[in-house]
C-alpha cells in the first residue's frame, strides 16, 4: 500500500503543476494580445521609415553623416534582447546561441561587447569580459519592466553617442521577431552604421529634393529612425516572448496531462494487484483452516 500512496501523492503533486502551467498559460495569451496589437501597429511605420532612410542613405556619401561612416571592424557591440523570465522554451537559449555563431563567425577578430537588455542576456554575460553597461545606466537590462519609448529612446541616444565618439565600429541587434504565437525567428540586425539600399549599375538612382536642407532633415531623420528601429525590436522581442511562453504551457499542460493518465492507469493496476493479494491471502488461510 506504500506504493499506492506515492502514487497517490505524485497525481497530486502533476494535478498542481498543471493547473499553475494552465494559469500561465492564459496569462500569457492576455498578454499576448496586448503585446501583439502593439506590435502590429508599430511596425508597418517603423519598417517604412527604416526604407525611407535607407533610400536617402543610398544618396550620401560617408563623410556628409557621421552614422552613415563605415569604418574598419575593431570594436563591435552586440545588443542582446532576450526576457527577464523563463518558461518559454527556447527563447533565450536561441538569442545567446545566434550570439555565439556571430562572434565566431563574423567578429572573430574584433573586440566585441554585449549589452544586455533582459535579465536572462544578463545573467549569463555578466561575469564574462564581453559584458558592458558603462554609459546606460545601473539597470539596462530592465527595460522590460518598464517598456516604453521614453526609455527605449534613452538607450539608443547612447548608442547613437557612443557610435558617433569611435567608440565602436558597428552595432548590432540580436532578438527573437515575432512572427505568430507558435513562430519566432532569430534576427541578426544592423544598427550602426546605417545601412543604405544597395543600388546596383543598372538601377536608376533616385534624385531627392529636399526641403528644408538636407543636413536638417538626416538630423532629425536618422535618430528617429533609429529610435524607433530600436524600439520596435523590442516590442518584437516582447510579443514573440509571451508566444513562446503560451505555447511552452500549453505543451507543459498537455503533457502534465497524458502523464496523470499514466499515473492514475499505473495507480489502478497496483489497486488491482493490491486487493487481488488480499484476496488469495484470505482464500488461503480459509483452505488452510478446512486442513
Amino acid at each position: 500500500m506504500a506504493n499506492l500512496k506515492e502514487i497517490r501523492v505524485r497525481i497530486t503533486s502533476v494535478n498542481s503543476t498543471m493547473q499553475i502551467t494552465s494559469a500561465m498559460k492564459m496569462v500569457s495569451a492576455a498578454k499576448l494580445k496586448r503585446a501583439q496589437d502593439a506590435i502590429t501597429r508599430m511596425r508597418p511605420y517603423a519598417e517604412k521609415l527604416q526604407e525611407i532612410l535607407k533610400n536617402v542613405s543610398s544618396s550620401l556619401d560617408s563623410s556628409e553623416g557621421i552614422y552613415s561612416e563605415k569604418r574598419e571592424l575593431k570594436n563591435v557591440l552586440i545588443v542582446a534582447i532576450t526576457s527577464n523570465r523563463g518558461l518559454c522554451g527556447g527563447f533565450n537559449n536561441n538569442v545567446l546561441k545566434e550570439i555565439r555563431t556571430v562572434i565566431k563567425s563574423e567578429y572573430n577578430n574584433a573586440n566585441v561587447k554585449i549589452l544586455s537588455l533582459g535579465k536572462k542576456a544578463f545573467d549569463n554575460y555578466r561575469k564574462t569580459n564581453y559584458h558592458i553597461t558603462e554609459g546606460f545606466g545601473d539597470t539596462p537590462y530592465a527595460i522590460f519592466d518598464k517598456l516604453n519609448f521614453e526609455n527605449a529612446s534613452s538607450i539608443a541616444d547612447e548608442l547613437m553617442k557612443q557610435f558617433a565618439q569611435g567608440k565602436y565600429d558597428k552595432i548590432v541587434l540580436v532578438y527573437n521577431k515575432f512572427k505568430n504565437a507558435g513562430v519566432q525567428i532569430i534576427v541578426n540586425e544592423q544598427f550602426l552604421p546605417v545601412q543604405s539600399t544597395g543600388v546596383s549599375s543598372s538601377t536608376t538612382k533616385s534624385d531627392y529634393i529636399y526641403e528644408p536642407k538636407k543636413e536638417q532633415i538626416l538630423d532629425e531623420l536618422i535618430p528617429r529612425s533609429l529610435k524607433t528601429q530600436l524600439f520596435k525590436s523590442l516590442l518584437d522581442s516582447n510579443a514573440a516572448e509571451h508566444g513562446a511562453r503560451m505555447t511552452a504551457m500549453h505543451k507543459a499542460t498537455d503533457n502534465a496531462g497524458e502523464l496523470v493518465k499514466a499515473l492514475k492507469l499505473n495507480y489502478n493496476k497496483a489497486r488491482q494487484a493490491a486487493i487481488t493479494g488480499e484476496i488469495l491471502e484470505i482464500v488461503a488461510g480459509a483452505e488452510s483452516l478446512k486442513g
